[in-house]
C-alpha cells in the first residue's frame, strides 16, 4: 500500500492541473502531504484487518462502513468530495450510484491480501458497493486490485494488460503522450483508472511509473494513487522513499499500516537466536559513534570477523521482482542470481545512497535495527556470504550499510576483503589503514 500513499502524496502539489504536465519535477515537494486518498486507503486495510481474511460480505462491508467514517471523522479536512463527505456524516450511509474514482483509488490492500483472483474481485466489489455501486464505480475498484493481485503474484506487463482489456474493456491503446495534450481534471473511474494503468505500464521503474503518472495532470493524485499502488506490487518500493511515506504519515496510521504488513506477512521472523548475539557488533559500532579511534573501528571488524566463523547471519532487505516468501533462510546468495523459490522469482537488494553520492547494500544486526525503519522483504544470509557477494568487484555498490536507522556503519569492500582474507580467529587482528572510509 506504500506504493499508493507515495502516489497520493507525490501527486497531490499537481493536482487541479497545477502542474506544467512533465516527468521533471521535484518529487519531494514541499507540498506533498497525504489526501483523502490515503486516509480511506487506510480506512480499508484496517478495516480488513479487523474483519479477517474469511469475513463474509456483510461482515466486511459493516468493517468498511464502520473504518470509512472512523478514519474520516479523524481527518476531517483530508479533502473528501461532496456526496462522499455527507456520506461519511451519515448514522446509517447508503450507496448513491458513485461512478466516482474514490473506489479505485482505496482498494490497494485487497489486491496484497488474497489468495485468488476470484477473491480479490470480490471483496474489492465490496468495498465500492457500500458507496460507489454504479457499475463503473465497481469496475473501477476491481480493475485495481485485480492488476495489484496479477502484479505481486508475478504476471507481466502484457498480461495485466490483456487481463484488465480482457475483463473491464477499458481501452489501454493510447500512449501517455497521447492521453497527455487533452488530459483534464475528471473524477470518474473511466477517465482515471484506464490513464492510471497506462502509466504504470509505461514506466521502468517505480520512479518512473510515479514521474509518469504526475505527468499527465487531471486528477493526478488519485491517478498516481492508483499507478503507485500497482507500481509497487510490479517493482517493490524503494526503502528510502519507504521512510519518507512515513515520515508524512501519522503515528496512528503508521501503526495500521505495520499491522497490515503483519496480516498479509510480508515480514514474519521465524528463528531470530541467528541474529540475537550480534550485539557485540552493535556495542562496538556504539562505542565508535563515541569515540571515532582506530583501535575501536577495528574493534567492529573483529567483532564481524568473529561473528563471521559463528555463523552468524545479518537481515538483508530486497525489492521482489515478482512475489517472494517473506524472510526466507538463504545460504548462498549471490549478486545477481536467480532465486528458485516456487516460480523461480527474481529479486534486487535493496540500497541507500550516501550525501557523498556513494551506494550501500542495506543489512541489520538484529530484528530490532531492522524494525527502526520502514518495513521490507527480507532474506537472512550468513556474514560469509553477505561479505563474499558484496565484496566482489562486479557488485555497484561500494559496501554494505550496517543497521542504517540507528548508529549506522558504512563496510567498505576494502575491509570486506580483509574480513575475509584472515582464515581463523586470532588474539591480535591486524586491519588496513585509511579506516574513515568506514566511518
Amino acid at each position: 500500500m506504500f506504493g499508493a500513499i507515495l502516489g497520493d502524496m507525490v501527486g497531490a502539489p499537481y493536482e487541479f492541473d497545477r502542474g506544467e504536465k512533465t516527468k521533471e519535477f521535484e518529487f519531494w515537494n514541499p507540498r506533498c502531504q497525504f489526501t483523502d486518498d490515503s486516509v480511506m486507503t487506510i480506512a480499508i486495510a484496517d478495516a480488513l484487518i479487523y474483519a479477517g481474511t474469511e469475513a463474509t460480505e456483510n461482515e466486511i462491508k459493516k468493517a468498511v462502513i464502520e473504518a470509512m467514517q472512523d478514519w474520516g471523522h479523524r481527518y476531517p479536512n483530508a479533502g473528501y468530495g461532496g456526496r462522499f463527505r455527507g456520506w461519511l456524516k451519515e448514522k446509517n450511509p447508503m450507496p448513491y450510484k458513485s461512478w466516482g474514482n474514490g473506489s479505485a483509488m482505496r482498494v490497494s490492500a485487497v489486491g496484497w491480501l488474497y489468495d485468488s483472483m476470484e477473491r480479490t474481485r470480490e471483496v474489492a466489489r465490496w468495498t465500492a458497493e457500500v458507496t460507489h455501486n454504479h457499475p463503473e464505480g465497481i469496475k473501477g475498484a476491481e480493475a485495481t486490485a485485480s492488476a495489484i493481485f496479477l502484479a505481486r503474484n508475478g504476471a507481466d506487463k502484457d498480461e495485466i494488460k490483456h487481463y484488465v482489456i480482457d475483463n473491464f474493456h477499458y481501452d489501454l491503446s493510447r500512449t501517455c503522450d497521447e492521453i497527455r495534450p487533452s488530459y483534464h481534471h475528471v473524477e470518474s473511474c473511466q477517465e482515471t483508472v484506464p490513464e492510471a494503468i497506462t502509466a504504470f505500464l509505461e514506466g521502468e521503474d517505480f520512479e518512473d511509473v510515479i514521474r509518469t503518472a504526475v505527468s499527465l495532470g487531471g486528477d493526478c493524485d488519485t491517478l498516481t494513487c492508483i499507478a503507485g499502488g500497482i507500481a509497487e506490487a510490479f517493482y517493490g518500493i524503494p526503502m528510502m522513499m519507504e521512510a519518507e511515506v512515513k515520515l508524512r504519515l501519522t503515528d496512528e496510521m503508521c501503526r495500521i499500516l505495520d499491522a497490515f504488513d503483519e496480516l498479509r506477512g510480508r515480514y514474519e521472523p521465524t528463528d531470530l537466536n541467528a541474529f540475537k548475539w550480534n550485539a557485540s557488533i552493535e556495542q562496538a559500532i556504539s562505542e565508535f559513534h563515541n569515540d571515532t579511534s582506530e583501535k575501536n573501528f577495528e574493534m567492529i571488524l573483529e567483532s564481524i570477523y568473529y561473528r563471521m566463523y559463528e555463523d552468524a547471519r545479518w537481515l538483508v532487505p530486497v525489492i521482489p521482482q515478482q512475489s517472494l516468501e517473506n524472510l526466507i533462510d538463504l545460504n548462498s546468495v549471490k549478486v545477481g542470481d536467480t532465486v528458485t523459490i516456487e516460480e523461480k522469482q527474481r529479486f534486487k537488494y535493496q540500497h541507500l545512497e550516501t550525501d557523498d553520492g556513494r551506494s550501500w547494500i542495506v543489512a541489520f544486526t538484529s530484528d530490532e535495527e531492522y524494525h527502526k525503519g520502514p518495513s521490507s522483504d527480507l532474506f537472512t544470509m550468513v556474514i560469509r556470504d553477505i561479505l563474499e557477494s558484496f565484496s566482489d568487484k562486479n557488485c555497484p555498490e561500494d559496501g554494505i550499510i550496517i543497521n542504517p536507522w540507528g548508529e549506522k556503519f558504512l563496510l567498505t569492500k576494502e575491509f570486506m576483503e580483509a574480513i575475509l582474507e584472515l582464515e581463523e580467529p586470532k588474539n591480535s587482528i591486524a586491519f588496513p589503514g585509511n579506516y574513515t572510509d568506514g566511518e
